[in-house]
């Protein structure tokens, strides 16, 4: 699976990418985080998983997550925050405020930002806090 998902970027090629793409990335890996949290920890039905992923994955849950771990965050990790959230978004949300979707992006570039950095410690100690109850 290692190879599956290898990253050929460098630091600084990850650096110079929009941060949209950041967060195309981070929404993708969230997802899948959430996904295998419910699978392991549960016995819910496929239907079932999919309302209970919904709570975490949906802007208003990703945007309050951010505003609970931001103090805890790097200078560098607050800065890619503030990138993803100032990123000009065309796309308007259907369920949620646009204030909401601008965290919910900055949440989902700071997880793809930390992924295709090769972060892997301080993105599962983000995950982690993000998911306890």
């Amino acid at each position: 699976m290692e190879e599956f998902l290898k990253i050929d970027r460098t630091k600084q090629e990850v650096d110079l990418m929009s941060p949209l793409t950041w967060a195309y990335i981070g929404d993708a890996v969230f997802e899948l985080y959430i996904r295998n949290k419910l699978i392991n920890e549960t016995n819910l039905k496929p239907h079932k998983l999919h309302i209970e992923a919904i709570k975490y994955v949906k802007a208003k849950s990703q945007a309050e997550k951010l505003k609970e771990i931001y103090e805890t965050l790097t200078d560098e990790e607050k800065d890619i925050v503030r990138r993803g959230r100032n990123t000009q978004n065309h796309h308007l949300p259907k369920n949620s405020n646009v204030q909401e979707y601008m965290y919910a992006t900055a949440f989902e570039a700071l997880i793809g930002y930390l992924y295709l950095t090769k972060q892997n410690k301080r993105l599962k100690e983000i995950l982690k806090i993000c998911t306890e109850d």
